[in-house]
């Protein structure tokens, strides 16, 4: 069982960058695939990337590929999202969650666990 704590949201001007973490505790979090979502106000949640359990594989979607990063580092328990070029449209709760299955997916469902949240705020 891993618990996913989101940080490095914030405000950020349109063409701005971010860096966002999740720190998961647990032994076991080298297993987990770990995913990010973004939910804006108003709109259900979306996938963004995701990254298998060796960081060998990435996945993104669409809105976010050339701009945004996945990565991790299982010594330190932890998964990042890099967040170049930001759009107002990047406005969102950006959350982190983790896969058991260990491969990574675009489905919210495959997910088991799932971190508060963190703010972005992109200006325009």
């Amino acid at each position: 069982q891993v618990q996913p704590v989101e940080s490095g949201g914030g405000l950020v001007q349109a063409g701005g960058s971010l860096r966002l973490s999740c720190a998961a505790s647990g032994r076991t979090f080298s297993s987990y695939a770990m995913g990010w979502f973004r939910q804006a106000a108003g709109k259900e949640r979306e996938f963004v990337a995701a990254i298998s359990w060796s960081g060998s594989s990435t996945s993104y979607a669409d809105s976010v590929k050339g701009r945004f990063t996945i990565s991790r580092d299982n010594a330190k328990n932890t998964v990042y999202l890099r967040m170049n070029s930001l759009k107002p449209e990047d406005t969102a709760v950006y959350y982190c969650a983790a896969d058991a299955w260990g491969l990574g997916s675009d489905l919210s469902d495959n997910y088991d666990y799932w971190g508060q949240g963190t703010q972005v705020t992109v200006s325009s």
